[in-house]
């Protein structure tokens, strides 16, 4: 070996360690697993295979592959190193967290909404803002961007629920908006106070993310406050006994006031009264005059208003449930007709039944008012009559509380009336989901939204869009229509409802813009409907009236297709809804000018529920018996109905009464029962009135067989050994249950804790003394929490197993008892994550400039490295094998030669093999033994001998002609094969 051989293994480890470490140094790129690199001591083994080989190859192609080789070995060894591209970000990203919670006034949230866009318009021209308002919960007003479209007095679009401070909520979703790859930074406009979560879970998370919090604290130190703490009531109460409400006040300073004390609703003490500073109770006797549901609330009203800086503090309540008989309780329409429900409530009065009729809108709003009911029974009463809060109130009644419930059907009930989706839907033992009715007509809907331009509008758009896919049926279709950055477009064409979790998705993320025109959003619409196979084409179209009307002729295509439209005027610009009632007239839909937007959802069920009229059945059917049950004991068969509404039954639900079908699988139920949580329900899905129930309120076995339909859905009332209590302390809840049974033994006692939001919490009871147990639950909000308490245990007969029955009420969230800033808590959290604490006077230097460092990022580019080795690989091979002729590829770029004879390389071969056996023969007459190796000579040196041409020539024949060809490879290997083969021979 000599070191020329070595100079290309030199070169490409010198030329390989200088790109590794520059790559490292130079910060493009690292390596996460850097001893990887030893691996490339392979290299001079490929080298010394290279060089101690015989390839065959000229000189220049001898070193390019292996140059090839070696790089191939040093890309394999940086795979294997796990290579990551560095980026480094010099774009800064801030997210703006103002807090609107309930203890912040208006005031301090406008001066901070106003720092906001004081220092937001002075930023730099790349660097990105956003904006999230948050309380209880929190939302995203602006994403990070670089502009900023918020001016002072513009009003912010986003829902929150104020009624509490929640900065881990806060912080967590400002960490989940900002970029991983960009230096980013938080800036916290509070008061620091928190009533929910636990801040110190989410700080380590900003610190390892190196997100600096800025705070800029809202102060504030309330030094005169009254509010009532708690009322206190007796547990165990007998009717006619006379008992004692007490009120617990509280007061910063001395001051006066009124004190109200009010039953149901109906104050029954009033008294003006001079409050100390701190605590004092107030013992108000209160006289029970017969079973049901009381609900007492405790107001305090300052002589002066100054004295009284939150006003949410000044009420609390609390209750008494004495058991008596239970009743019926039936709930109609309120604009609905007497003969809907007045046969069926002469049924109930003759069966014996106490019998309260009540409206929809003064259904309960919780669910500890329908203790007194054994039963509530839906008389064709459409949704919209209701609102979400009273639906979970009757859904928690039965499922924790025991009590019965029945949906009687009519034109306004089941799915027509606007139930899919909701908390009844869940109660009922039927599905207004009707997909399987190959028959069925669906329907479609387009739903144009220009919502952009009042209060909160796009939220509204969102909730109410939300609405109206709820209430549809599965197998109709909805799409919904904006304008925005992109023009008229469709959010999503026409869908079907039942994919209405991936609807939902992409309504949250909308944001509707200022639409310029009716027309094209309008044919946009016209054209999806038309391409729709649905029996039944509706639009909706919500907005301020301001964009311009759209032309006859396209109204006139609505007229044709029989394509309804309704319209919905918001806040319009001077009242001008000419152009809106104009659309609505002409195409035969309904107009809206509501004046306030809580009456928005409402509209949207109602213009919804036109596309649920083909789930009715007017034709006159003869039920058939189900299964065999007691609602129908001593009846043989049933009359006649003459229309129905469409359900499908549940899967554990009993149908006691179908209609005739041809096809098992397709049950149309009539009568539907089934056990839901502690209590039972029934859907009854004809009427019980002279319309569809005509022959059935005429049939002498009417009344029994309401009076038995009411007896299995009520409540049945069970004897208990386990008495169970509970009440407030701050912000938890204390429940305690004592067994009362004859035997002493240990009862295992589960308590389960329904609240406000949806929101259940089970909690297990510790025994604190003799049969006497008790837990403690976190409170989560305002409102009336339910709780259901089971205790197993052994008993005199074997297991036995005990239920108790109680809750309490929250008056107000503890957001409402913070008079004073906490500024301590919101320096902890700038000094652990980095941050600093600014001041009203601060400027945009102080949150743009200070302290900004680039931020890199990494990505793995493993792929990228597999690529390359793909590419290398073939390319190795081609360099080995591939014979290249330069002189053939410029003729045929210079077009010559095109004409020659296919067979020029054969007859080349050809003639250079006569020439070569030519100088064989000749050089064996001259030199026979050269053929053979002499001692100490090698067979290589023989082989390369042989192809050396000869160097004497005698006279009479010259030495053959040297062509281009001798030079190539091809007749060099030929010349040494035509050798062996002599010497073989």
């Amino acid at each position: 070996m000599t070191f020329r051989q070595a100079v290309p293994l030199v070169v490409f480890l010198v030329t390989y360690a200088t790109v590794c470490l520059a790559l490292e140094w130079t910060g493009r790129a690292l390596f996460v697993r850097p001893a990887m690199f030893a691996l490339i001591a392979v290299a001079p083994w490929f080298w010394w295979l290279h060089v101690s080989g015989f390839s065959g190859l000229s000189r220049g192609r001898a070193l390019a592959a292996l140059l090839l080789r070696l790089s191939l070995v040093g890309l394999f060894v940086m795979v294997l190193a796990e290579p990551r591209a560095v980026r480094t970000e010099d774009k800064l990203s801030v997210v703006y967290l103002v807090d609107l919670s309930d203890s912040i006034d208006d005031r301090s949230v406008d001066q901070a909404l106003g720092f906001v866009t004081k220092v937001v318009y002075e930023k730099p021209a790349n660097d990105e803002a956003g904006l999230i308002v948050f309380g209880r919960s929190a939302a995203v007003e602006l994403p990070p961007r670089p502009t900023f479209p918020l001016d002072e007095g513009i009003s912010l679009n986003s829902r929150i629920q104020r009624d509490a401070t929640n900065l881990e909520q806060a912080l967590s979703l400002a960490a989940a908006m900002l970029p991983e790859d960009a230096p980013s930074r938080i800036v916290l406009i509070s008061d620091g106070t928190q009533t929910e979560g636990s801040v110190s879970r989410i700080l380590d998370e900003l610190k390892a993310r190196q997100i600096p919090v800025d705070v800029l604290p809202i102060e504030y130190d309330y030094d005169e406050e009254v509010w009532i703490e708690r009322v206190d009531l007796p547990r165990f109460v007998k009717i006619g006994e006379n008992y004692e409400a007490s009120i617990v006040l509280a007061s910063l300073k001395d001051g006066e006031g009124e004190l109200v004390l009010a039953e149901n609703g109906q104050p029954i003490y009033r008294e003006q009264i001079t409050y100390p500073g701190g605590k004092s109770r107030y013992d108000i006797p209160i006289k029970l005059r017969g079973p049901g549901y009381y609900e007492y609330a405790a107001t305090i009203v300052p002589a002066s208003p100054s004295g009284d800086n939150q006003p949410r503090n000044n009420r609390a309540s609390n209750y008494i449930y004495v058991a008596g008989e239970g009743k019926v309780l039936l709930v109609v329409d309120p604009q609905g007709d007497r003969r809907d429900w007045d046969r069926l409530e002469r049924a109930l009065l003759e069966g014996e039944r106490q019998v309260e009729l009540m409206t929809a809108f003064d259904f309960p709003r919780d669910a500890l008012s329908l203790l007194p009911y054994d039963a509530i029974v839906f008389v064709n009463v459409p949704a919209d009559a209701f609102d979400a809060v009273q639906f979970r109130a009757a859904h928690d009644a039965v499922k924790d509380l025991g009590v019965g419930f029945l949906m009687v059907g009519g034109p306004n009930s089941f799915g027509p009336g606007g139930y899919h989706r909701t908390a009844i839907e869940e109660t009922l033992p039927v599905t207004m989901d009707v997909s399987k009715k190959k028959i069925l007509p669906k329907g479609a809907l387009a739903i144009i939204l220009h919502t952009c331009e009042f209060a909160e509008g796009n939220t509204w758009a969102k909730r109410i869009t939300r609405e109206a896919i709820r209430v549809m049926s599965g197998q109709d279709e909805v799409g919904v229509l904006l304008y925005d950055s992109g023009g008229e477009r469709w959010l999503f064409p026409l869908t079907p409802a039942s994919e209405y979790e991936s609807l939902i998705t992409k309504i949250n993320a909308a944001e509707p813009g200022d639409m310029p025109f009716f027309g094209p959003t309008m044919q946009l619409g016209l054209t999806g409907l038309l391409a729709s196979d649905a029996s039944l084409k509706h639009m909706v179209i919500i907005s301020d009236g301001d964009p311009q009307p759209p032309a006859p002729p396209l109204l006139q295509q609505y007229i044709d297709a029989k394509i309804t439209v309704s319209t919905i005027a918001i806040q319009p610009h001077g009242n001008d809804t000419q152009t809106m009632q104009h659309v609505a007239g002409i195409t035969g839909g309904r107009f809206y000018f509501p004046q306030d937007p809580s009456r928005l959802p409402g509209i949207f069920i109602k213009e919804a529920k036109t596309l649920q009229r083909n789930m009715v059945r007017n034709e006159t059917v003869s039920p058939q018996l189900g299964v065999p049950s007691q609602i129908l004991d001593g009846i043989r068969g049933v009359p006649d109905v003459h229309g129905y509404v469409l359900t499908t039954p549940r899967p554990r639900a009993e149908t006691v009464l179908r209609v005739p079908v041809e096809e098992d699988d397709q049950v149309d139920p009539i009568l539907c029962v089934w056990q839901f949580g502690l209590g039972r329900a029934g859907a009854f899905t004809s009427d019980l009135s002279t319309n569809w129930g005509a022959d059935w309120v005429e049939w002498e076995k009417f009344r029994a067989f309401v009076k038995q339909l009411t007896t299995y859905i009520a409540r049945v009332k069970q004897d208990t050994q386990l008495r169970l209590w509970s009440y407030t302390s701050g912000t938890e809840g204390v429940i305690i249950a004592e067994d009362f049974a004859p035997e002493d033994s240990f009862l295992s006692v589960v308590a389960r804790v329904t609240g406000p939001d949806d929101r259940t919490e089970q909690v297990v009871l510790k025994q604190i003394g003799p049969r006497r147990y008790q837990a403690v639950v976190p409170l989560w909000g305002k409102g009336n929490y339910q709780v259901l308490a089971v205790g197993e245990g052994a008993g005199a007969e074997g297991k036995r197993t005990e239920r108790a029955q109680d809750g309490f009420i929250v008056p107000y969230s503890p957001e409402y008892l913070r008079f004073r800033a906490n500024p301590i808590a919101l320096r902890e959290i700038a000094g652990k994550t980095g941050g600093s604490e600014l001041t009203k006077d601060s400027t945009t230097q102080d949150i743009y400039a200070a302290r900004r460092e680039p931020k890199q990022s990494s990505r793995p580019v493993f792929d990228w490295f597999l690529i390359a080795l793909a590419c290398l690989v073939p390319l190795d091979v081609a360099v080995r094998r591939i014979q290249i002729d330069f002189r053939a590829i410029r003729d045929w770029l210079l077009f010559k030669n095109r004409r020659g004879p296919s067979t020029e390389t054969m007859s080349a071969l050809l003639r250079r093999k006569r020439e070569v056996e030519t100088g064989f023969d000749a050089r064996r007459e001259a030199a026979p033994a050269t053929g053979r190796p002499t001692p100490g000579e090698s067979r290589r040196a023989v082989a390369a001998k042989a192809l050396r041409p000869p160097t004497q020539h005698t006279a009479t024949e010259p030495p053959p002609a040297r062509d281009e060809q001798d030079a190539t490879t091809t007749s060099r290997l030929l010349e040494m094969k035509r050798r062996r083969q002599q010497d073989q021979e």
